[in-house]
Parts: C-alpha cells; sequence; structure tokens
C-alpha cells in the first residue's frame, strides 16, 4: 500500500489522479488533497477519499471547509497557507507526491518533496522552468525518483532506457522531438489572432485543461515551457530539441537514435495513461483509458510550428539559451499576462508582447541561489503589472 499526496488535487491533473488511485484501492490510499480556493471541490473528494489531511491557501476557505468536514463526521484535519503545502509534501507517511499545483505557487510544496526524498510525479513544469539547476541538485542529493507526468515528458521517459542520466549522447540519442498539437487556432494568421477571447483559447481540440494551461497551449507557451522542462530532465540544450505540430494528438512525442531510429509512445489523449504510469513505475496498472484505434485515427499529420504568428515558443527557447533567471522571469511574466487576457484586460496576442518586454528589460541573474529565482520572479511580475498599467487596455 502506497500512500499519496495530491497537490493541486481540485485541478485537472489531481482529478484524473484520484481517478486513477480509486480504481486501485489495494495500492493506494490518499493522505492529504490540497486546493487554491476551490473549497467545495476539495470538500467532495474529502468525503471520497478520506484523506487525513486537507488544505486550503486562506484560513477564511480552510473554517469553511472544517465545519463542513466535521459535520460530514469525517476525521480529516483541515489546514492553511504556504508552510502547511510543504508539510503535506514532506510528511514521513508518504511515498508519492503528485505535484500538479499550476504556476509558480507550485515550486516550494514541490522542492520540499523532493528534499524529503519522496517520488515525485512532476505535473509543475514551472518548478524546472524557474529552477532547473537547483531543482535537479536537490532530486540527486536527495535521492527523490522523479517521474514527469506532462504527457510529452513521460513520452521521452518511456522511449529512454531506464538509466538515462549523463547526458542523451550517452544512450545514443541524437534528438528529442516535443509533440504540439497546435492548439485550437492552428493555421491561424497573427492579425487573426488579434481578437481571440478566453473563449475561444480555452476551447482545446484535444485535451480538457484548466484555463490557464489551455491558453498557454493556445499561444504555445505552454510548449516553450516544456521545451525548457526538457531540457532539464533529459539533460540536454535547446538545440536538441525539435517541436512537431502533430493535431491529432496521438503520438506524444519521440527520441530519435543515431542509429537511425526513431522511437515513439503512442495513446489517446488522457492524462491518466501518464498518471497511471508514475503511481505505478516500473510496473503498470489499468488507468481507465480506452485503447488506441488505429483504424479510426487513419492517420497521423505533423508540420513545423509557425514561430511568427505565435513567438512565444521561441521566447522561451531564448530564454533558456540566456540562461539564469530568465526562464523564470519568462514564466511570472506569462503568468501575469494569461491571467490579464482571462479577465478581459489584454489582447491574445499581447501575451507574447507582454512577455517579449519583460525579458527585454530584465537581465537574468545568477539562479544559484532559491531567494535569488523567487526575487526575480516577483520583480518580473511588478514589472509586467507596470507595463499593463502603462498600455492602459490599448494591446
Amino acid at each position: 500500500m502506497q500512500t499519496v499526496t495530491v497537490l493541486g488535487s481540485t485541478g485537472s491533473i489531481g482529478t484524473s489522479t484520484l481517478d486513477v488511485i480509486a480504481r486501485h484501492p489495494d495500492r493506494y490510499r490518499v493522505h492529504a488533497l490540497t486546493a487554491h480556493r476551490s473549497k467545495e471541490r476539495l470538500f467532495e473528494q474529502c468525503l471520497r477519499h478520506h484523506p487525513a489531511l486537507a488544505v486550503l491557501e486562506d484560513e477564511q476557505g480552510a473554517a469553511w471547509l472544517r465545519s463542513r468536514c466535521r459535520d460530514a463526521g469525517l476525521a480529516t484535519e483541515v489546514v492553511s497557507g504556504a508552510l502547511a503545502l510543504e508539510e503535506v509534501s514532506r510528511a514521513p507517511e508518504v511515498q508519492v507526491v503528485m505535484a500538479a499545483i499550476v504556476g509558480a505557487a507550485g515550486l516550494l510544496p514541490t522542492l520540499a518533496a523532493v528534499k524529503a526524498g519522496k517520488r515525485v510525479l512532476l505535473a509543475n513544469k514551472e518548478a524546472l522552468v524557474m529552477s532547473g539547476a537547483l531543482f535537479m541538485e536537490a532530486v540527486e542529493q536527495h535521492e527523490a525518483v522523479l517521474l514527469p507526468i506532462d504527457s510529452e515528458h513521460n513520452a521521452i521517459y518511456q522511449c529512454l532506457p531506464r538509466d538515462h542520466r549523463g547526458g542523451l549522447g550517452r544512450i545514443g540519442v541524437s534528438q528529442l522531438l516535443l509533440t504540439a498539437s497546435g492548439g485550437p487556432f492552428l493555421g491561424w494568421r497573427r492579425e487573426e489572432l488579434v481578437r481571440v477571447t478566453p473563449e475561444q483559447a480555452c476551447a482545446h481540440p484535444n485535451w480538457r485543461m484548466g484555463r490557464k494551461i489551455s491558453v498557454d497551449s493556445a499561444t504555445l507557451m505552454n510548449k516553450g515551457l516544456e521545451l525548457i522542462e526538457a531540457c532539464w530532465l533529459f539533460d540536454t540544450d535547446p538545440q536538441q530539441i525539435q517541436v512537431v505540430v502533430h493535431p491529432q494528438s496521438v503520438i506524444h512525442s519521440m527520441a530519435a537514435y543515431r542509429d537511425g531510429s526513431v522511437l515513439a509512445q503512442l495513446g489517446n489523449p488522457d492524462m491518466r495513461t501518464p498518471i497511471a504510469f508514475g503511481l505505478s513505475w516500473p510496473e503498470r496498472i489499468e488507468a481507465g483509458v480506452d485503447r488506441l484505434d488505429l483504424f479510426e485515427v487513419a492517420r497521423l499529420d505533423f508540420q513545423a510550428p509557425d514561430e511568427a504568428a505565435f513567438p512565444c515558443l521561441r521566447l522561451a527557447r531564448q530564454a533558456q539559451a540566456a540562461g539564469g533567471t530568465a526562464p523564470a522571469v519568462l514564466n511570472a511574466a506569462n503568468e501575469v499576462a494569461v491571467e490579464a487576457f482571462l479577465a478581459g484586460k489584454l489582447s491574445f496576442t499581447g501575451i507574447d508582447e507582454l512577455v517579449r518586454d519583460v525579458l527585454d528589460d530584465r537581465a537574468p541573474q545568477s539562479a544559484k541561489e532559491l531567494g535569488t529565482i523567487l526575487e526575480e520572479d516577483k520583480r518580473a511580475r511588478a514589472l509586467a503589472r507596470d507595463h499593463l498599467a502603462r498600455w492602459g487596455g490599448n494591446r
């Protein structure tokens, strides 16, 4: 029996994780569930999964949940705040931590799980984007087991030998092929994107995701963040990673070997597949996912990404090449930009313009200290908001 903490349990990854766990009550038990502010959904999860602990961001929401759990006769202890997130991540009762908090908020609790030597199922790409060198150093130092859950990175992981540390050249890999669906605006020209609405941007053709990651997918920033993440996970650089637009989202990514072989992982676009892989590794368990029907798929298409219409991918590659705190600044500016877009205060094309301007204004700092990274994250957000205020809704 493995005990699991799910960070970000009310989001799409968190709910899919609990679905897989519920299919195997003889293998997994939930220790803690955490949410940002979705107290009603978290209460429903407490009723079903009976965690020992539940965490919300603010004490007001925690007090409401505490009362509801008490009235329902649940033994769940309800706590609040950032420190509580870190505590449930390193709890000695826990073997597995699903890191599914979206954005920079997931960095510290995920890092706490790593430093406690847990098996960390990494769905929070920002942890590596912001602090890749520090994070991977902590994984090695504390002997944590890090398994990628993003479908693309999980696919690459499955296409590599089990021991792939020491660089891709050591295992004969010449290139990683990171697939992208292209999002809901595949084939659109730059001038057409100016009038895109949040509802359109969140209507992904293949995947069911939260609003923030849906917008990132539409701008191709999600693929840019994944490129940065892949550099750290697989000890490579941006030049060794090719992004391939694959609208069907059936091939989740590939590894090209120097002998001419290309290994691919295929499956239906359902996050329960990589989640089940991470929970059961090195075994395999049933995940509730339909078997892929190649006759129904019928065809697989590929094309190059349009970086003129969607420059976020190029900005991410440049930030990773610049190094230091540049990826953290990229991520912070993007989070502010997406929030403004979803609130109707910034156009869709204004997202990449804001990220570009913030990157231009912040020279990369050394990323050897976590405090420096967090300070640059804070400054980049403030700078992005200053730009928004000066623009006054004109972009």
